[in-house]
């Protein structure tokens, strides 16, 4: 809208009606505003603004948080027994100091759960031997140990780390309290070095999976990572669910992880009879490619 010719001239209620018509023309921008965002963000991949009208269901978190109603029969739910939840690691008796003439009546058991965090270091002496021929021959580290951080540590930085969404500088503050000498550097390493063990057996889920099921689903999504844009496929049914990351999502790539890491192809009878079947719709328009296609058998 125009500005007035004079706003020192314009009264009390005109002056009013302009501010509610400049307060409605911006309103009508933020929507705007809001609107071109939301279309930026879809055309770049991205989620867009929820719907505030549109009936959210809450999270299944909150419900867990809640706590468990009562037996509508009144009757106290019974509890199991936590002895036979738990490994015994260590026996104590304790003596009572009883006077003279007691009768000793056996012992009451009393259950105490403690959890032992603290640094132990191990210095392993290897035995070095130089045979005759000048090789060197030293003894082997015991099964497990990889590196100067034992299995153990390497487990505890594990599990903090994905289960618990520990940072990696809250672990080096958090290992470096409990008196480990650690650097930001070496747990890095940890959590992404020599994990060859773990994408073995993530694909021989997958293998036994694929072999042993009678059906899958498959689905993949969009996920972008680093500035730039990648595919996460699930492959599963109801006993088994595999995941990957890739950056496509085309019919070669979904072949290609349905072969399990495996990289040789069979020609079967089944894939011949496909060949054959698919040479017969589309014959070879010459002798030429008719050479360069030998299983098709059909009309010229």
């Amino acid at each position: 809208m125009p500005p007035p010719p004079d706003i020192d001239a314009l009264s009390l209620s005109e002056l009013k009606s302009l501010v509610l018509q400049l307060l409605e023309e911006r309103a009508e921008f933020q929507r705007t505003v809001g609107a071109l965002r939301d279309e930026i963000a879809r055309l770049e991949g991205g989620p867009g603004r929820p719907d505030v009208k549109a009936n959210i269901k809450p999270s299944g978190m909150e419900k867990a948080n809640e706590a468990r109603a009562a037996d509508p029969s009144g009757e106290r739910r019974q509890r199991g027994s936590t002895r036979t939840k738990l490994t015994i690691h260590e026996e104590r008796k304790l003596q009572a100091h009883a006077p003279p003439g007691s009768r000793f009546k056996g012992y009451a058991g009393f259950l105490v759960q403690d959890l032992l965090i603290r640094p132990h270091v191990t210095h392993f002496q290897r035995e070095c031997w130089r045979t005759p021929d000048g090789r060197t021959v030293m003894a082997p580290l015991p099964a497990g140990v990889d590196g100067h951080f034992g299995p153990e540590l390497r487990r505890f930085v594990l599990a903090q780390c994905h289960q618990g969404q520990v940072t990696t500088a809250r672990l080096v503050t958090l290992l470096r309290g409990f008196g480990i000498v650690i650097s930001k550097r070496q747990i890095v390493r940890l959590l992404i070095a020599g994990k060859q063990s773990f994408l073995d057996e993530a694909r021989a889920v997958l293998r036994a999976g694929l072999t042993n099921a009678a059906w899958i689903t498959v689905d993949d999504t969009g996920a972008r990572h680093q500035g730039k844009n990648g595919f996460g496929a699930q492959i599963g049914n109801a006993h088994f669910t595999w995941f990957a990351t890739t950056g496509s999502k085309s019919r070669l790539n979904f072949l290609e992880l349905l072969r399990a890491g495996h990289g040789d192809y069979v020609v079967d009878k089944e894939a011949l009879a496909y060949m054959r079947a698919r040479a017969r719709n589309y014959p070879p328009p010459c002798q030429e490619a008719r050479s360069l296609n030998p299983w098709c058998d059909g009309p010229q």
